[in-house]
């Protein structure tokens, strides 16, 4: 897996600081004598929110890089090197996008795009694949990844989760505020919010984020049967794509380092189903058969 459970990740962490520095520094001008200001809470819980969703994707790119020491080819050294650079090149192309970063690292057979946006991109693939699929079949992988460059998957998986975010950022302080009132039991001797609501907001918060993960999840797995129709368009036939990820179907393709996952052409067995950036590989491939 790649980009996404990374995403993810990084989202929740910043999320996190976030609002524990907001706590520490006494951000919350929305709890009030009167109780909560639930106007005033649901701007703050967008700011936090979006603002945790961009720092991630502004963070997306250099992290991919780290996590899977994927070395950017700036001067093809190989033959192979100048066919990536040239393949990623040509379908950016017939994209009409800038061309991204082309990266390779070592690794089991998997292949990513990254960045946050369109003219500030990554594409990496592993040696593994490149070392696995014959040509035509690494040509539709990449082409799969330009698509996903292309169609601004990761900015709009940054919107869905900034979505998220506000609405986890918001109910986790409306039950932190419930259960901090009624350990008080009415005691109005205590100015402010209490440490129940600083513990019970930042639990709901962890909580609520991983099962609001699922939702970026579901998100990403429509994604990707339209970088799979999308790369089809750009080989002119459907059989590469669909060639490739049987070749992928029939090994084991282990989680990157770090997890970078969505935006992967392979993710590995997934624990639970609702929260896997992709689709089954059969249904990935009965939807390219249905485009013959």
């Amino acid at each position: 897996m790649k980009r996404i459970v990374l995403f993810i990740a990084t989202n929740l962490a910043v999320v996190l600081v976030l609002s524990v520095a907001a706590s520490l520094l006494g951000v919350n001008r929305f709890l009030t004598a009167n109780g909560l200001q639930f106007g005033t809470l649901l701007a703050f819980a967008a700011l936090m929110g979006f603002g945790g969703a961009f720092i991630s994707l502004w963070m997306s790119k250099p992290i991919a890089k780290w996590s899977t020491g994927a070395r950017v080819i700036e001067r093809p050294q190989n033959e192979l090197e100048h066919w990536l650079v040239n393949t990623v090149a040509r379908f950016a192309h017939q994209a009409n996008i800038p061309m991204p970063e082309v990266a390779i690292y070592d690794g089991e057979a998997n292949a990513f795009a990254t960045g946050p946006s369109k003219s500030n991109a990554l594409v990496a693939v592993s040696t593994g694949l490149l070392q696995m699929m014959d040509r035509r079949e690494a040509e539709a992988v990449i082409a799969h990844e330009v698509a996903h460059v292309a169609n601004g998957d990761m900015v709009t998986l940054t919107l869905i989760q900034g979505v998220v975010n506000t609405f986890v950022i918001f109910i986790s302080r409306v039950i932190g505020y419930a259960v901090d009132q009624f350990l008080r039991k009415g005691d109005q001797e205590q100015q402010g919010p209490g440490i129940a609501y600083m513990i019970t907001s930042i639990v709901c918060e962890i909580l609520f984020g991983i099962l609001a993960s699922m939702v970026v999840a579901y998100f990403s797995r429509q994604r990707e049967f339209r970088a799979d129709a999308d790369a089809a368009r750009l080989m002119g036939s459907s059989a590469p794509m669909a060639s490739a990820l049987r070749r992928l179907g029939g090994i084991e393709v282990h989680a990157l380092q770090g997890g970078l996952a969505s935006a992967g052409i392979a993710s590995g067995s997934s624990w639970m189903a609702l929260f896997s950036s992709h689709p089954p590989i059969a249904e990935r491939v009965a939807a390219l058969e249905s485009m013959r």
